[in-house]
């Protein structure tokens, strides 16, 4: 891929490009904490999307998506362009303008290897690419976190998605063998290690998405809310579930609809469950760290209620197999992927099951992408 787009951009350009990249992300366990500002643990993975880049001297950026196969021209002042993969970029450079920095007109090429539509945030790895290169070109000296607050509101301002930081943070901030124990209320963040010697992580994607996804995320929001808003009524200081404790909670349980108290028990559990998974990692106790990942998918499936057959046929599967230390569904649910900690040994004949099963069960198999936790945005020299 990096030869591909340092090729393509000596034919549409000439030589002199600068090459950038920035990861996809997995996220390990704490699902739906987010906008509940509790914890999540985010990892980049060794699948990125590449940025090669290089000023002109003309009045317009020249963009070509090696991806779609298009190429277009862009006045930074200008109107948002047409074509959906631009706007990534034109918000980018609109978000860096609003703090102050100066862009220049430039040539771009970019692509990637991260699978679309499995949850692995290419939206957000194409906006890391694409603020870290402009950034590191024209000398604008945001760090890191202000970046990832660049790609989050350009999803909100610029592609019509009113995402969280997750994605944007992870893709920047990641680390190889490290994993990222985010506070998504301050933001802070601490790298856990993340070095399972003799296991390997992979994803089975559903390849489905149910149309309750987007309604049934709302709803669940809503919930969460509602849950809040009782406990407030007779303890102080009360933001969100996760100044919420399950002691809490039960006392006020009578004075909720019981789907209320079951949604915000799952998130209370949820952000325990993560905190103790990362207490785990730092023993290097991935056999507890994957008990966690499955009490994940357990909470998620029976008490969230965000799951869907097939993440639950695969998950189940996970659980009752031998070398198999984690399974559970990731992100935002009612499709998508599960992902797996699973010992080498046991790798082939458990990957050859899923896909049996799922393939006789539902009539497709599983697409299965191997990810590694790998290094966040980067230049490559």
């Amino acid at each position: 891929m990096k030869t591909k787009i340092q090729e393509q951009f000596k034919k549409l350009y000439g030589e002199g490009a600068s090459l950038f990249a920035s990861p996809g992300r997995v996220n390990l366990i704490g699902e739906h904490t987010d906008y509940n500002l509790g914890f999540v643990l985010p990892g980049a993975i060794d699948k990125a999307i590449y940025v090669a880049i290089k000023p002109n001297d003309g009045k317009t950026c020249r963009i070509h998506s090696l991806d779609y196969n298009e190429s277009i021209e862009m006045d930074i002042h200008g109107e948002k362009p047409a074509q959906q993969w631009a706007c990534y970029i034109y918000g980018v450079i609109q978000e860096m303008e609003k703090r102050g920095g100066l862009v220049h007109p430039f040539d771009m090429v970019f692509g990637g290897d991260v699978p679309l539509g499995a949850g692995l945030s290419s939206s957000a790895a194409l906006e890391s690419a694409v603020g870290f290169a402009i950034n590191s070109i024209f000398n604008l000296n945001f760090d890191r976190a202000q970046l990832a607050k660049i790609g989050q509101m350009t999803e909100h301002n610029y592609v019509g998605v009113r995402c969280g930081i997750m994605d944007q943070f992870a893709s920047l901030f990641g680390d190889t063998g490290k994993v990222i124990r985010l506070d998504c209320r301050s933001l802070d963040y601490k790298l856990e290690p993340f070095d399972p010697k003799g296991c390997r992580v992979v994803l089975f994607d559903t390849q489905v998405k149910h149309t309750l996804a987007s309604s049934e995320y709302n709803v669940r929001r809503a919930q969460c809310e509602a849950g809040v808003a009782v406990i407030l009524k007779h303890v102080g200081g009360i933001e969100s579930l996760r100044d919420v404790t399950m002691d809490m909670l039960d006392t006020y349980k009578d004075e909720m609809d019981p789907t209320v108290y079951r949604r915000c028990s799952y998130v209370i559990n949820e952000n325990n469950r993560l905190l103790e998974a990362c207490a785990a990692l730092e023993k290097g106790d991935y056999v507890t760290f994957g008990q966690k990942m499955n009490g994940s998918h357990e909470g998620l499936s029976k008490w969230y209620e965000v799951s869907c057959e097939e993440l639950d046929f695969l998950a189940e599967i996970g659980h009752r197999t031998d070398g198999v230390l984690g399974a559970r569904m990731m992100g935002g649910g009612f499709g998508g992927c599960t992902i797996n900690l699973v010992k080498a040994e046991a790798y082939d004949n458990y990957v050859a099951e899923i896909s049996d099963k799922f393939q006789h069960k539902f009539g497709k198999a599983p697409r299965i992408i191997e990810v590694n936790i790998s290094q966040g945005a980067h230049r490559i020299e």
